[in-house]
């Protein structure tokens, strides 16, 4: 709604169709107050130049290719146009898929590692949370070489509003506050999309060990990553240099300098992803530690930066520098 390029024209939904957004949000009302309507992809295509789907998994499929065949371009905020392969998708969410062409046109939307297909894509698949903070924090790991890649293990902790806006009773104040515990432990449906991106860039298929938390509050992710490198030798100050380098080209990346270690409120706000590194001479291993926000890097904003990227403006345009603190 900041976006200086930008003209909101349309607001669909299913259960709240025929309300204001206003209704909704009132603290956004004095925003725009625009009716939701209907989902109606012909009225989509007509009215709409870039179409946000943020929809259930598994009906995004469903529209996509009519809106791809009236000349929009998408940006898909759920799973169903993250995988390249779609019998994985199939196999952890439960869709067949009637809609391959399309599909295998779509460019996973990470912009640190896909700037240049995305600037030449018309369909994105923007990554979930988890795999944004964790593919942060170990693609320059992956993509150089420097760690032993079946050694990975993701340690991620989330807050509350990534399982959503509907109410369910984990997430309830009562069941969540005061209570930190481990969930979908080595079946959520965000390590296949993790392992994905990982073998891309190993250039060999990779098994990532990935456990996510829920951790007692609104927003943030924070996932430590461990891994055994290649040459102990390494010390700390390598790598740091080795981030900065790799991430020199990414407004939105911050490396934290030498035994700096990043915090969820830091990036609480904003686009931003931080990270910190440190070595462990005992054990041979790196420790990676990335923070962001799960509502914007990790969902909307980063839709946001890849819709500036596909249309050729500044990166950073229509979305927030710098986090809320404290």
């Amino acid at each position: 709604m900041d976006h200086p390029e930008v003209e909101l024209v349309y607001l669909g939904g299913e259960s709240s169709a025929g309300k204001s957004f206003g209704d909704l949000y009132p603290q956004f009302g004095s925003i725009t107050n625009l009716p939701i309507e209907a989902v109606d992809p012909e009225i989509i295509g007509s009215r709409c130049e870039v179409v946000f789907l943020s929809l259930p998994n598994g009906l995004a499929c469903q529209i996509t290719p009519q809106l791809i065949e009236k000349g929009c371009k998408v940006l898909d905020l759920s799973a169903d146009y993250r995988f390249s392969n779609l019998t994985t998708y199939t196999n952890w969410y439960g869709t067949e898929r009637s809609d391959r062409t399309v599909a295998a046109t779509a460019v996973y939307g990470l912009p640190e590692l896909y700037r240049d297909r995305i600037a030449e894509a018309s369909l994105i698949g923007c990554p979930g949370c988890y795999p944004t903070a964790s593919l942060l924090a170990l693609s320059p790991l992956l993509k150089q070489g420097l760690i032993v890649p079946e050694t990975a293990i993701i340690d991620a902790k989330s807050g509350t509003s990534g399982g959503g806006r509907q109410a369910k009773v984990n997430l309830l104040l009562a069941e969540a506050d005061n209570s930190l515990a481990a969930y979908n432990v080595a079946r959520h449906r965000h390590t296949p999309e993790i392992e994905q991106i990982c073998s891309e860039l190993a250039g060999h298929e990779v098994t990532i060990q990935f456990t996510p938390h829920l951790i007692p509050m609104v927003r943030g992710i924070l996932a430590t990553v461990y891994a055994t490198m290649r040459d102990p030798g390494l010390v700390r100050d390598d790598l740091i240099t080795i981030y900065t380098a790799f991430y020199r080209n990414s407004p939105w990346v911050k490396i934290c300098n030498s035994g700096v270690y990043p915090q969820t409120k830091w990036a609480c706000g904003s686009n931003l992803c931080y990270i910190g590194v440190e070595v462990d001479p005992r054990t041979g291993r790196i420790i990676v530690m990335s923070a962001i926000d799960n509502l914007i890097k990790g969902q909307a904003g980063q839709a946001i930066q890849c819709m500036n990227i596909m249309l050729g403006w500044d990166e950073t345009l229509g979305l927030p520098k710098l986090g809320f603190y404290p």
